[in-house]
């Protein structure tokens, strides 16, 4: 992850984020990034170490940050966030909506409900939880909102036994519509990021049970990554979310943008 010193004279100075997610993978890229480009960071993870080391970096390359504790899938930990960031910078421009999990891959009839509730309430109920937190300080200034889905869901649906996953994240995709909508009124802009492979801490921490029978074979010509043979970053991606944030994307709102080299248009 690509370490650099605080802009205050960049696009974010005065501005003010919250990052869900953002003790590892793409959370804590975006917050860093944010961070480098004059930012406020909250810095949202239920980890308070990997949350301490993610401020640690921000503060050290000059910037601005606090750790705010939080489960995502409560109500309560990130309504007391969001009171945290309003106390003590006492606005919110910016909340990315990043936390979240691959959960169990098992068939569909072998799937228990706990399973599956256990994936849609860290993905999908955790994007509402989020927002719903966030909206009542964001009307103050406007601002913007990103949420992190996915290419599988919405392009791709070539992992087996992904089934409680791919509809937590096309879910997401349909969330960020309709609150784009409902808060343009408000100057409040809301996109979704759909990722491919990333190379992230997240892939290794997959559960898979029976699995083997229900996939599909794919075979790639020339390996699965079409430009350089590689998964993406999470910097690449915090590069896209800073974009989307920043007045640069000021006329772009209710809008998926995929990051996965074209991937998913092969195999989705």
């Amino acid at each position: 992850m690509t370490e650099r010193a605080s802009n205050p004279s960049a696009s974010f100075a005065g501005k003010v984020a919250i990052v869900t997610g953002a003790g590892s993978g793409i959370g804590k890229a975006a917050a860093l990034d944010l961070g480098h480009q004059g930012a406020k960071v909250g810095v949202l993870s239920r980890n308070a170490a990997d949350v301490q080391a993610t401020v640690d970096q921000i503060v050290e390359a000059g910037g601005e940050a606090i750790p705010l504790i939080a489960d995502v899938t409560s109500q309560q930990a990130l309504e007391e966030a969001v009171a945290t960031v309003e106390r003590t910078w006492g606005r919110l421009d910016s909340l990315v909506v990043n936390a979240g999990a691959n959960g169990q891959f098992a068939p569909v009839d072998d799937l228990t409900l706990e399973e599956w509730n256990r994936t849609l309430d860290t993905n999908l109920t955790s994007t509402f939880l989020t927002t719903r937190a966030a909206v009542p300080l964001m009307r103050k200034t406007g601002g913007a909102i990103v949420v992190i889905s996915s290419v599988n869901g919405n392009r791709n649906f070539a992992y087996a036994g992904a089934v409680a996953y791919s509809t937590s994240k096309a879910a997401q995709v349909a969330f960020t519509k309709m609150v784009a909508l409902e808060l343009a009124k408000d100057r409040i802009r809301v996109n979704v990021v759909c990722p491919g492979a990333i190379d992230t801490p997240i892939n290794g921490k997959t559960m898979r049970r029976n699995t083997e029978s229900i996939g599909v074979k794919v075979h790639f010509p020339d390996g699965v990554h079409m430009y350089d043979g590689e998964p993406g970053t999470a910097d690449q991606v915090a590069e896209l979310i800073s974009f989307l944030l920043s007045d640069a994307a000021d006329h772009v709102s209710g809008t998926e943008v995929y990051i996965d080299a074209a991937e998913s248009l092969l195999v989705g």
